[in-house]
């Protein structure tokens, strides 16, 4: 939160409706942002959240000191729906982290959220309670994207001995290496014996070394890498740890996240679908590949702001891989003309090709006359 007037928020008010931008805006009267910062404006629990986060950085320390009191009181009927939306900016998830981390359910709502950035996961892991600890262990992905997180959970002296050594034993095993934390090391003698304290075993290549000897990794815009240079890289990305893959598929370009999401661990193909860098184009590619792994059509249809795109709902239609109970939910919101082409596709799922049948049929029944 910001503690002085003046400070920059992170974030735009463009996630609100129009009409109600006014109550974050800093031109209008003081009133209107103090209905606002008292969570009297008629807008849904995700604006809620974001319309308190910003007026925290609000010039009038009175806004901001009421925003913050009322982000800490807010009712759980707001709390427990907004909490869980992943299309909800990561600055305000790792507000509210921040501010709710001592509430248990509200806690790991915000950490089994993927928006919820790592860092502020990690100042949790470093004072919360065993059960919060227990739950930030057994979050992989981020264990493995954000290193801190490791150090801070093993730093924490409420963090159980079977707790830590898990976590510690996942994270070499995945290629992490921490040497200034006692516990991995422990772990790494624990898991290859002795001889490893003096001669660590060969990890492969780090994403920094792969993304020196190709620069082209770290320019979104670079040309596609050639046909031979490119089969170098695979070959490269293939002798990595799977915590340096993610590292890649975190920080890398389209071109490691087109290699990377074909990975055959599921915590690979998942980090690069929650890369900051991902492109909608990316997403809709993903979404109608039937060869993707099921955990990445799960972070795409469950992310709000993805689905609301027409051709991406679409993709995920027609993908077998995606649960028939989700494909059945987009199929009642695509146009006549969509439906009707699957109802004859023979390359789409049975039960949603049945669907499509019966929906054309029901739209082309004879009306019964009124007599």
């Amino acid at each position: 939160m910001s503690d002085e007037a003046g400070t920059l928020c992170p974030i735009t008010a463009e996630f609100l409706p129009q009409n109600m931008r006014k109550h974050v805006d800093v031109k209008a009267p003081a009133a209107l942002r103090m209905m606002g910062a008292k969570g009297l404006v008629p807008i849904g629990p995700p604006e809620t959240l974001g319309m308190l986060f910003m007026l925290t950085f609000d010039p009038d320390a009175g806004v901001r000191d009421t925003a913050v009191k009322t982000a800490a009181t807010l009712p759980d009927r707001i709390l427990s729906s907004a909490l869980r939306d992943e299309a909800i900016k990561p600055a305000v998830l790792g507000f509210f982290l921040d501010l709710l981390w001592e509430k248990d359910v509200y806690a790991e709502m915000l950490i089994l959220n993927g928006a919820t950035p790592d860092d502020r996961v990690a100042e949790v892991a470093s004072k919360c309670n065993l059960r919060t600890a227990e739950l930030i262990g057994q979050n992989q992905l981020r264990l493995l994207r954000h290193e801190d997180i490791v150090r801070k959970l093993c730093a924490n002296p409420i963090a159980a001995g079977a707790l830590v050594d898990g976590v510690c034993d996942f994270a070499v095993r995945s290629g992490l290496v921490l040497a200034d934390v006692l516990q991995m090391n422990e772990a790494r003698v624990r898991l290859y014996g002795p001889q490893v304290a003096a001669k660590p075993p060969d990890q492969g290549p780090t994403a920094e070394q792969v993304m020196a000897e190709n620069q082209e990794l770290v320019d979104e815009g670079a040309a596609p890498l050639e046909e031979g240079k490119r089969l170098t890289l695979s070959q490269r990305i293939m002798k990595m740890s799977i915590a340096e893959k993610i590292k890649l598929g975190t920080l890398g370009n389209k071109e490691a996240r087109s290699i990377l999401i074909r990975d055959t661990n599921k915590l690979v193909c998942v980090a690069v679908i929650r890369s900051p860098r991902i492109t909608d184009g990316e997403v809709l590619l993903a979404a109608g590949n039937r060869g993707v792994n099921e955990d990445v059509l799960r972070v795409i249809y469950s992310n709000r702001e993805w689905t609301k795109a027409y051709t991406i709902k679409l993709a995920l239609v027609k993908n077998p891989k995606t649960p028939m109970g989700i494909s059945m939910r987009f199929l009642s919101t695509l146009r006549e003309s969509e439906v009707k082409d699957l109802a004859r596709n023979k390359n789409i799922p049975s039960g949603i090709q049945g669907q499509a049948k019966k929906m054309m049929d029901k739209k082309n029944a004879p009306k019964k006359e009124d007599h």
